[in-house]
């Protein structure tokens, strides 16, 4: 919070802010990549799960995703509520919001490790913490992104994020969004 602490009292946000410094929303939620949203109604209900959120087009051209479908989609989530075609019917939430594989939880413990390492002086030990949670969950930027920011990416990783994206080869950074077509 410190260092997003002035910026979000200058911006003087109306809405609650979460500094989230511990990971444990992208854990709880699986979330891989940023930005990501979770529609959680008024009772503390999810009715959409986990996917990607941009609020304009400003990288439309690096990851091809168009933010105007989704801005409609919250419209009319705020608009009609339960009655929005856009929360999702409870059987698909379910087979949508699956159980994490092993793997990812040991991931998330290697992440967090590698974490406080870092933040406590050894950011050299952390570094094969942060590349086996990378292993173990390679579809993981969060991982990858906080990684790479925190040392050298070419030197300590032998990559960068922009040699990451190229490898791509044009399959999708982001997983596509399941949206129904607005009416």
């Amino acid at each position: 919070m410190k260092d997003a602490g002035p910026w979000i009292t200058a911006a003087k946000a109306e809405f609650t802010a979460l500094v989230d410094d511990k990971h444990l929303v992208t854990q709880l939620f699986n979330m891989v990549n940023v930005p990501t949203a979770v529609w959680i109604n008024e009772k503390g209900r999810i009715v959409r799960p986990p996917e990607v959120a941009y609020a304009d087009n400003r990288f439309k051209a690096m990851h091809g995703v168009d933010a105007g479908e989704y801005l409609v989609a919250i419209r009319d989530w705020v608009a009609n509520g339960e009655r929005s075609i856009y929360v999702v019917p409870e059987e698909e939430l379910k087979s949508r919001l699956k159980a994490q594989p092993p793997e990812r939880a040991m991931a998330d413990a290697e992440f967090a490790l590698a974490e406080y390492l870092y933040k406590n002086g050894k950011g050299g030990d952390a570094i094969p913490h942060f590349k086996e949670a990378q292993r173990l969950d390679p579809a993981n930027w969060n991982y990858k992104r906080q990684a790479w920011a925190l040392s050298d990416a070419q030197k300590d990783y032998g990559t960068t994020f922009w040699d990451e994206v190229k490898k791509l080869n044009g399959k999708p950074y982001y997983e596509p969004r399941k949206l129904p077509k607005s009416q």
